[in-house]
């Protein structure tokens, strides 16, 4: 999950950073490390989509990483954190809703964002991303 682990525990190597990949090969590669439980790993990748797309895409990708770090602080126990990321990345959504592109199901991503930050408060554990893990196209 990225946070520091004690001497001698085996760890789970970074995602290689600034991969140019095109807009399916992000969005593939992101629910692969969603459904492994790696949330930090997937926002890594829409932060290069992010970083190396166009302009006008800049808000869809930085949603996207936007959600992923928030499913990563809910599963680290960082609640408060968690909300506050998920919702900022559905706001950063909300130009791509009436046109989502690439077949990604913005609005889905925006009703699962702004229901898990409500539903956390509940949460008396940190919550599994495996099975938080949202689907990134319908």
């Amino acid at each position: 999950m990225g946070r520091p682990l004690p001497y001698g525990t085996p760890g789970v190597e970074r995602q290689p950073e600034g991969i140019e990949r095109t807009p399916p090969e992000t969005v593939s590669e992101a629910q692969r490390l969603l459904d492994e439980g790696k949330p930090f790993h997937a926002h890594e990748v829409f932060e290069d989509a992010w970083k190396t797309g166009p302009d006008h895409e800049e808000g869809l990708w930085r949603g996207l990483a936007q959600l992923a770090v928030g499913l990563t602080h809910a599963a680290r126990g960082n609640t408060g954190g968690g909300q506050k990321l998920l919702l900022r990345g559905a706001a950063n959504l909300d130009d791509f809703e009436q046109d989502p592109p690439y077949g990604i199901d913005v609005p889905g991503l925006v009703r699962w964002a702004t229901s898990l930050a409500v539903d956390l408060e509940g949460y008396a554990e940190p919550p599994d991303p495996v099975t938080l893990a949202p689907k990134i196209t319908g």
